[in-house]
């Protein structure tokens, strides 16, 4: 025996605009949800680039090499907040999860710590164990942004692809 909802055509209707009821509530729920996530990220790029400012002010009286480290790290990481950003809007224009801009962020923060590691082990020079073990953080962050990358590349190939049962565009 079917179910009550199959053999009575208005409450199928009635459940079928129920469901776009609450589709629209949640579609409406999750843009807030995603200008939320956008709005902290803005206010989080913009006090990153205050933090910015008040370094590079710092180095007219400490041109060394604290302060410019520091720059850079802050700097590094207002790109990494504006690219998650564009993550963000990314997945509200096409209402699906993107890989590819988190990819990018993923190499970006790698990148990051690399340079940090690297002024790090450079002080650390000589130290031994110290020395070594940032040499082995930067190997392993080296091999992270090379698979990554290299996932974003095969992502990328694959999108230009033709889907399957697509003819292959004439080559002439």
């Amino acid at each position: 025996m079917a179910p009550a909802r199959a053999r009575d055509p208005e409450r199928r209707d009635h459940i079928s605009g129920l469901g776009r009821w609450g589709t629209r509530l949640l579609e409406w729920a999750e843009n807030l949800v995603y200008a939320g996530i956008a709005l902290f990220l803005v206010v989080t790029a913009l006090v990153l680039l205050v933090l910015a400012g008040r370094t590079t002010w710092q180095l007219t009286s400490d041109f060394s090499q604290a302060p410019i480290l520091e720059l850079l790290d802050v700097l590094l990481l207002v790109f990494i907040v504006v690219e998650l950003l564009f993550a963000v809007r990314t997945t509200v224009e096409q209402r699906q999860l993107v890989a590819e801009p988190f990819l990018l962020v993923g190499v970006i923060a790698s990148i990051k710590e690399i340079v940090v590691l690297s002024v790090e082990a450079a002080s650390a020079l000589g130290r031994g164990p110290e020395f070594d073990d940032r040499i082995t953080e930067i190997a392993v962050l080296g091999v992270l942004v090379v698979l990554l990358g290299g996932t974003a590349w095969l992502l990328r190939r694959k999108e230009r692809e033709p889907d399957e049962g697509e003819a292959e565009p004439a080559r002439g």
